[in-house]
């Protein structure tokens, strides 16, 4: 499962990237329009991406409890993936931003899961910066409007990513399952 995580989060990355430095290119070429989609594309790449993120905990936390039970029946350390992908990828179970522990806990793939969300972070604001005095040529409902409703898709995906991941609500709905 894990596996199908990497090709869809790498494939969703380099959509986003991909389709943010196109539009970025078109925009300083005769279209600034499209200069307001950047933000769009990048606010959809974080949700896309955090998705997968929900699905590679899903996998580790079922993987983890598969080799719990087998080391049961076999003698503890039989298997011992749960214990590396915690010390080596990112903890279960423990506060983090979707796969990113801190602390002590940090590691490389907690790095490239803020680098790649400051990326995101980064091309929004230039996008938005851009695009805003486009906007703004056309008259101030669209600039009301487009604000409106990029901050409202904003707030509630950090909003909803916040309670799932950072409180963690989706692992604590897989513990009640597993522990139950």
């Amino acid at each position: 499962m894990t596996r199908y995580y990497h090709e869809r989060f790498f494939s969703d990355v380099r959509f986003a990237a991909i389709a943010e430095i196109a539009l970025l290119l078109l925009g300083w070429w005769q279209v600034p329009e499209a200069f307001l989609l950047v933000p769009v594309v990048a606010l959809f790449g974080a949700t896309m991406t955090a998705f997968d993120a929900s699905y590679l905990i899903f996998a580790r936390h079922y993987a983890a409890r598969l080799e719990a039970d087998v080391n049961a029946s076999l003698g503890e350390g039989t298997l011992l993936a749960a214990d590396i992908e915690a010390t080596y990828l990112f903890p279960l179970n423990e506060r983090k931003m979707v796969v990113a522990a801190f602390g002590s806990k940090f590691t490389w793939f907690g790095f490239m899961t803020v680098f790649i969300t400051g990326i995101g972070i980064a091309a929004f604001g230039a996008g938005l910066a851009l695009g805003l005095p486009v906007l703004r040529d056309h008259g101030p409902g669209w600039t009301l409007s487009y604000v409106a409703i990029l901050g409202a898709a904003t707030v509630t995906a950090l909003g909803v990513g916040l309670w799932w991941f950072v409180e963690g609500e989706g692992e604590r709905r897989l513990a009640a399952v597993l522990d139950g």
